[in-house]
């Protein structure tokens, strides 16, 4: 049986039941004072009445918390808060981002969820913030290796440099960096891929104690005396494993990526590479090769939307 078949993509009150589910594992809690004692679930609630619904709409899953009186749903606090579009579809679009190996363009999500390329756009954007895992711990470790990675990809909002036949040159195109490590990667959206910016991700990101694998770059020259050892593979000779080092990891998530950026969604600005991104690097590191199916890949997807808030502006002090 196919997972859509689920009541929760098409019953709107099976999909609040299913997310409060997901969200409150132990029973509701107010976001407003964190209260979770007492919480009253209000039925029979409906909307004001409108010219679309004279008879209003009926509100499900709303609460009412016992200690500041006051009512929420189980959206409060998420990336679903103040939307006018049903749970139901949100969740018809989170498994459609979730099942799609290079995506799911947002013209594509107008046309199957029935609802305008505005908002199909903004929804797109949502759910990929509550993709974003937020990883801030180290990669590797004693006895593991990491490759890491650098691609270039589109062009910069503002492209300051040509090559001789009008194209964008390699610094006007957006850059692109990747660590993988135990068959999980984390991506990052660079002004410059140059051995300063790398160093301080791996810096952040990564155990000085691994093992580091990245191709011939001069890049990594400096870099590699900061880990325990550091192997490279000669692309340009053709050689693309040696004494068990590769990059081939990194590769296979470049080629996806960009596969996925120029035939699904064809035009990213600079601003949003990060989120696109982000929605790469969530469907990687819970792909079936590592036993994530889609109805576990969604389930997990919908388990980060709490704590992110990202309003239609999208600024930094909107995006909480």
């Amino acid at each position: 049986m196919s997972i859509l078949s689920k009541p929760y993509f098409y019953d709107e009150k099976a999909a609040f039941e299913k997310l409060e589910e997901i969200i409150w594992p132990n029973g509701p809690v107010c976001p407003k004072c964190g209260h979770d004692q007492k919480i009253y679930s209000l039925k029979g609630v409906f909307s004001k009445p409108s010219k679309k619904s004279p008879e209003g709409v009926e509100r499900h899953g709303l609460k009412k918390c016992s200690k500041c009186r006051k009512q929420f749903t189980v959206r409060v606090g998420t990336v679903f808060e103040s939307s006018h579009i049903p749970l139901h579809k949100w969740f018809q679009a989170v498994y459609l981002m979730c099942s799609s190996k290079k995506g799911i363009s947002a013209h594509q999500l107008h046309r199957t969820l029935e609802i305008t390329y505005k908002s199909a756009w903004f929804m797109a954007h949502r759910i990929r913030e509550a993709m974003a895992s937020g990883d801030i711990g180290p990669m590797g470790g004693e006895g593991q290796s990491i490759q890491v990675d650098e691609t270039y990809f589109g062009k910069k909002d503002v492209v300051t440099k040509r090559t001789k036949n009008g194209k964008p040159s390699l610094s006007s195109k957006m850059a692109v960096v990747t660590l993988i490590s135990g068959g999980k990667s984390r991506t990052f959206k660079v002004d410059k891929a140059n051995t300063a910016t790398i160093r301080e991700i791996l810096a952040k990101n990564a155990d000085p104690r691994s093992e580091l694998h990245t191709d011939e770059s001069r890049i990594y020259t400096k870099i590699g005396k900061d880990f325990k050892e550091h192997k490279t593979v000669q692309h340009y000779a053709g050689e693309y494993v040696r004494d068990g080092a590769h990059t081939n990891g990194a590769e296979n998530y470049f080629s996806v990526f960009k596969r996925g950026m120029k035939g699904v969604y064809q035009h990213c600005s600079e601003k949003h590479l990060h989120r696109y991104l982000a929605e790469y690097d969530f469907r990687y590191n819970h792909r079936t090769a590592l036993g994530v199916d889609d109805s576990s890949r969604t389930i997990n997807a919908l388990a980060g939307i709490s704590g992110k808030r990202l309003t239609y502006g999208g600024s930094k002090e909107q995006e909480k």
